[in-house]
C-alpha cells in the first residue's frame, strides 16, 4: 500500500520552490550500524568536502535557501539548523557523522553528499498519511527529554510533518520524533528527500536515485519504489 503524502496550500506558498521525493520500501533488513555503512558516511563526508570546497555549509546556495525559509516562519535557522545542515557540520567536524543504525546510516550518507535533507519514517509506525502543514501550536510531538517521554506543542504557524497520531517531525526537518523513527526491527520505510530551488529537481531526483539503489543492495529483494517528484513551483 503507497503512503499518502500531502502538502497543504499555506506550506506550498510559504516556499514556492519545495521539491520533495519520496522512495518507499517494504521488506528491509535494517540492523546496526556495520563496517560497510561506516565506510558510505566516510565517503559522503569526502564528497561533501569537495561539494563545498571549502566554505561553510550554510554558505551553500542550497543550504542558503533553507536559512531563509526557516526565518520565514520564525525559526532561528543558527539555532535550529535544518537536518542536512546539521549533518553537514558534524561530517566537517572532528566529531564526524553519528552511527544509528544500517538503515539511517544510509539515508544519512545521501544527505551529507547531496546537502538534501534526508527523513526516514517506519511505515508500520505512522497512522493514516503523512502531511506536511503549518501548525496550530496544539498539536502533540512525543518526544524524549532527559530521559523521559514528554510531549511538546510546535509554535503556531511552525512547519510541521504530522500523521493522525500527531507530530512526526519538528520544524520541518529539525527533530524527528521518536515514534516513527527507523529502529533495527523496521521492515517497511518511507524516505524523504526535500529540497528547495535554486537546487535542480534532476539532482534531487538523483540523490533518490542513488538512496533507491543502496536499499537494494543492503536488503536484496525488497520492493523498493522511487515516486516522482512533487514541486510546489
Amino acid at each position: 500500500m503507497t503512503l499518502t503524502l500531502t502538502v497543504s496550500d499555506d506550506v506550498r506558498a510559504l516556499a514556492p520552490g519545495f521539491t520533495h521525493v519520496a522512495v518507499e520500501a517494504h521488506g528491509l533488513v535494517n540492523g546496526p550500524s556495520s563496517e560497510a555503512g561506516s565506510a558510505l558516511l566516510d565517503d559522503a563526508a569526502r564528497r561533501l568536502a569537495v561539494r563545498l570546497n571549502g566554505r561553510a555549509p550554510h554558505e551553500d546556495p542550497h543550504m542558503a535557501a533553507w536559512r531563509e525559509t526557516y526565518t520565514a516562519f520564525a525559526s532561528k535557522p543558527s539555532r535550529t539548523r535544518n537536518s542536512a545542515e546539521a549533518l553537514a557540520k558534524r561530517a566537517l567536524s572532528g566529531a564526524g557523522l553519528p552511527r544509528i543504525n544500517l538503515l539511517v546510516d544510509l539515508y544519512n550518507a545521501i544527505s551529507v553528499a547531496h546537502l538534501i535533507p534526508v527523513g526516514g519514517e517506519d511505515i508500520d509506525r505512522i497512522e493514516g498519511g503523512m502531511r506536511l502543514i503549518r501548525a496550530t501550536g496544539e498539536e502533540d510531538f512525543v518526544t524524549v527529554a532527559g530521559g523521559e517521554e514528554t510531549v511538546e506543542h510546535p509554535d503556531a504557524g511552525e512547519v510541521v510533518w504530522r500523521d493522525d497520531a500527531g507530530v512526526t517531525c519538528r520544524r520541518w526537518n529539525w527533530r524527528q520524533g521518536p515514534r516513527t523513527r527507523l529502529t533495527e526491527r523496521t521492515t517497511s520505510g518511507i524516505f524523504l528527500l526535500e529540497s528547495l530551488a535554486p537546487m535542480p529537481v534532476a539532482e534531487v531526483t538523483a540523490a533518490a536515485a542513488e538512496l533507491a539503489e543502496l536499499l537494494a543492495k543492503f536488503s536484496p529483494g525488497a520492493d523498493i519504489a522511487v515516486r516522482a517528484p512533487e514541486s510546489s513551483a
